[in-house]
């Protein structure tokens, strides 16, 4: 179903969504939009909203099975806004968000389905999931020089690290269970990535409720909300591979004619397979064995 705008949409979000869980796709561009949209489906969400262009076109089978909202992708905070919108319109329900050429992936992901996995978080008396976002990238810029190919997919096999996260209202002492998390791309060429935009943890799966909103850091207004655990064990993580800052970095000329390839000897071949992640540490199966 097509729907003329952000406002038309939210008068029957709640209707659409129903009990949810949701996600929230916004395309910045042509780039791997259809297979993002598939990859959701197929991971469980009964309900997938793309944000988008009227001018990116999809394939009418995909078209046929989301909600496209026509949407300015391009207007300054527009994927925050966006879903601050549908949280207000929509509370109660479990939403994802991302942008296209992004993928989610959460522990035993081959078996068991977002539902499941939701399902088990609401067990845990948790309400949102802190999420990595794992940089993907062409291994051979020179066939795909945009960076993006999922059969040559390659990731960062370490170099992630994390510092604790300041609190300004305790003389910026680290906030309890909260870390910002660094590394792939925006760590090995932070001279092209501006310091706000460097950390690549994100809380894009949570569950909605009146007053809450979702900061343009991609942290949430409620801080237990954004713990990577819970006071007495720890809780599932997911990952987001992402080939969005190898896209930036080989479409802005700033940076374009710096980077001749992406791989160093960390780079490994990317397996789209949640035990990969698992086994080098990028997310966390918490207590679902």
């Amino acid at each position: 179903m097509r729907h003329t705008g952000l406002t038309a949409f939210l008068t029957v979000a709640k209707e659409i969504i129903g009990k949810g869980p949701v996600a929230v796709v916004m395309a910045e561009d042509e780039v791997e939009v259809d297979t993002t949209l598939r990859h959701h489906q197929t991971a469980g969400f009964p309900v997938v909203v793309l944000l988008a262009p009227p001018e990116i076109s999809l394939p009418a089978g995909i078209e046929d099975s989301i909600h496209r909202v026509d949407h300015d992708v391009h207007a300054e905070g527009a994927l925050v806004e966006a879903v601050n919108q549908i949280i207000e319109a929509a509370p109660g329900i479990w939403l994802f968000y991302c942008y296209n050429a992004e993928y989610l992936f959460h522990p035993f992901c081959e078996s068991r389905n977002i539902p499941e996995l939701l399902t088990f978080q609401s067990e845990e008396r948790r309400e949102a999931i802190l999420t990595y976002m794992i940089d993907l990238y062409a291994g051979d810029l020179q066939r795909f020089p945009n960076a993006v190919s999922l059969a040559d997919a390659h990731l960062d096999k370490s170099g992630y690290y994390a510092l604790g996260r300041p609190d300004p209202a305790n003389h910026n002492y680290p906030k309890e269970r909260q870390l910002d998390f660094f590394g792939g791309l925006r760590w090995r060429f932070e001279e092209h990535i501006s310091p706000q935009r460097r950390k690549i943890d994100r809380i894009c799966l949570f569950k909605t409720r009146p007053g809450l909103t979702l900061n343009r850091n991609f942290t949430l207004s409620d801080e237990e909300m954004n713990t990577y655990a819970c006071p007495w064990h720890n809780n599932i993580t997911t990952a987001l591979v992402s080939f969005r800052t190898a896209k930036a970095l080989r479409s802005n000329p700033g940076s374009r004619f710096d980077i001749h390839d992406f791989r160093w000897h960390n780079s490994i071949p990317f397996e789209w397979h949640s035990q990969q992640l698992m086994d080098l540490g990028l997310m966390e199966p918490g207590q679902w064995f």
